[in-house]
């Protein structure tokens, strides 16, 4: 097949709908298809050419201003590469390959990563519209798409092409017992509510320490709520890690504290560094830790029951091992191999959907060669 990936740029900065579709484009090259990224460019472009991964510099914005020339490079990317399936990971990679095409030749594939966000409704314009969580699909049905437009496909990151050979980093020599987030500092990760749980630990376990991995609009906010809470000193901000496996490793307890959370890659990461984990049951939270066998689930916004159970897995030896052996366990439909099969069925089934639409299409840009042949 012939695959175009759209997304708003491929930078290197721990966003996980880029990372999600970075991976998927080099397994599906990997798999020998033909494989495109248009993207406004970033940090990718060389693991994407490492894996036969074509990227094409296409600026994507919402800004009235920019969709003639948006439009206009769409359609030259679809001249030169006539896909038979263009992926839309964001808004507006969704909204120009529905409508900016003369003559759609190609199935639009949509994936809804952010449901919460009010423009994820303009990802229903896909002929197959991809949830990643099955909380999101629940979502997405409830916004009017069709059940049978509607498929569900976990993230995964196990055997990821961007940390392929790449060692796990030095170590971070962190404090123990340590506790550590990998998480944009937005307020909808919950950051404050750690923070919180973690101020009524230190009166428990004053030797704790909290690792905030990550970085984001907010950081400054919840630095100053550290400081509110007198626990500055042991809440460490690190700033955004490329390969946070090294923090992932030295960990004692993992916690993701998201108020929303479609389906985070950082737990499955978590999983395969096999961390003790808690996290809130909010979202896909519960569908990425199997409905809690592999994880402490807990309500959000909620800082006495975060301390609570990160306190039962710092002090009790059998409930980490427990907790830690269980994280582990059923990894397989993380894989990325795995990941990139579902998706490629999924354009397979679309396409057979699709077919008699596409076969006038097709007949309609055929063309005859000199020796008489039909191509």
């Amino acid at each position: 097949m012939k695959i175009v990936h759209l997304a708003n740029h491929a930078q290197n900065v721990g966003n996980g709908i880029v990372n999600m579709m970075v991976d998927l484009a080099c397994m599906q090259a990997k798999a020998g298809h033909e494989v495109t990224v248009a993207s406004s460019g970033g940090g990718f472009e060389a693991l994407l050419e490492q894996y036969g991964v074509r990227h094409v510099l296409l600026p994507q914005s919402r800004q009235p201003l920019r969709v003639p020339s948006m439009l206009a490079g769409f359609n030259r990317l679809l001249a030169q590469c006539d896909p038979d399936v263009v992926h839309a990971h964001m808004m507006t990679g969704a909204l120009i390959a529905r409508f900016g095409a003369v003559r759609r030749r190609y199935v639009l594939i949509t994936t809804v990563h952010n449901e919460f966000q009010k423009s994820a409704s303009l990802m229903r314009f896909g002929d197959r519209v991809v949830a990643v969580s099955k909380s999101v699909a629940a979502s997405m049905a409830l916004r009017g798409v069709p059940e049978e437009r509607l498929s569900v496909v976990r993230n995964g990151t196990i055997g990821t092409p961007r940390f392929a050979g790449v060692p796990i980093p030095a170590s971070p020599q962190l404090a123990h017992p340590s506790i550590v987030t990998v998480a944009g500092m937005y307020e909808r990760k919950g950051i404050q509510d750690l923070l919180r749980a973690f101020a009524q630990l230190c009166e428990r376990i004053p030797s704790a320490a909290v690792y905030l991995v990550g970085d984001g609009p907010d950081r400054a906010v919840m630095e100053t709520l550290a400081q509110e809470l007198g626990i500055a000193h042991r809440a460490h901000f690190t700033g955004f890690v490329a390969n946070p496996r090294a923090y992932l490793a030295e960990a004692d307890v993992f916690v993701l504290a998201s108020h929303k959370e479609p389906g985070g890659l950082v737990l499955c990461e978590a999983r395969e560094a096999g961390c003790a984990i808690v996290a809130t049951r909010v979202d896909g939270n519960p569908e990425m830790l199997d409905d809690g066998e592999a994880g402490l689930l807990v309500p959000p916004s909620t800082p006495q029951a975060l301390a609570d159970a990160i306190e039962l897995l710092l002090t009790d030896q059998v409930a980490h091992a427990t907790q830690a052996a269980r994280a582990r366990h059923n990894l397989e439909t993380f894989h990325v191999e795995h990941v990139c099969d579902a998706y490629l069925s999924i354009y397979e089934q679309t396409l057979d959907a699709c077919r008699p639409h596409r076969h006038v299409l097709t007949q309609a840009r055929r063309v005859v060669s000199p020796d008489g042949v039909v191509r």
